[in-house]
């Protein structure tokens, strides 16, 4: 990464077999669980999805790159008028578990990519923290909470 440039990269260990993380990020009938609100279709290889969240009232399209199964997830989606990367990667760790670790890139280091980082950052974060909750725990962190960003 250069300096001109920002990317995110968060990581977060969860309690469950790789393949149930997997199928968790991929299938929306999942997703919706922690995540998005609702999704035209699970992410497979080259479709173009629209997702929609509880708490925005918005389409975000989203174009699925590359999948491979219960290793790697990418796709893209617009921040800004310009077209970022988001790159998922499951690995196996101790006693059953996955490392999931994230990264979306890129935009460029001024004040616009600055609010992307911080904003995102958080979200991937997020993002991770409510994955958790669901999968080892069935309970949905995300409702409600983030009704006070409503318009």
């Amino acid at each position: 990464m250069s300096p001109e440039k920002l990317e995110i990269n968060v990581a977060m260990q969860i309690q469950k077999p790789i393949n149930e993380v997997f199928e968790a990020i991929v299938n929306p009938e999942k997703m919706t669980h922690y995540f998005i609100s609702q999704s035209t279709g699970i992410m497979e290889e080259g479709k173009n999805l629209i997702w929609k969240f509880p708490e925005f009232d918005f389409e975000c399209p989203v174009r699925v790159g590359k999948i491979e199964k219960d290793k790697y997830i990418s796709y893209y989606w617009e921040n800004s008028g310009k077209e970022l990367l988001v790159e998922i990667k499951l690995s196996e760790s101790l006693n059953n578990s996955t490392l999931v670790s994230i990264s979306e890139k890129d935009m460029d280091n001024n004040e616009a990519g600055l609010k992307w980082l911080s904003g995102n950052s958080f979200g991937w974060s997020n993002f991770l923290a409510c994955l958790k909750a669901y999968l080892e725990y069935g309970i949905n962190l995300r409702k409600g909470a983030f009704d006070f960003m409503k318009k």
